[in-house]
């Protein structure tokens, strides 16, 4: 697992790269929450395995 913050960075907005943002209702109206949630469970995991190898190490 990286630890590099600019990696993780780009990790992360990879994975939030194609929600609408929170700002735009009509977008946000328009999707699916399930992947919504999904994305975000998805990025969660990533920083708190980051967090846990910077414990670690």
């Amino acid at each position: 697992m990286s630890t590099d913050p600019d990696q993780l960075r780009t990790q992360v907005a990879a994975l939030l790269a194609d929600l609408p943002e929170p700002d735009s209702a009509g977008d946000l109206a328009d999707c699916d929450i399930d992947t919504v949630a999904a994305r975000l469970e998805e990025a969660h995991d990533l920083l708190v395995q980051a967090l846990a190898a910077v414990e670690k190490g």
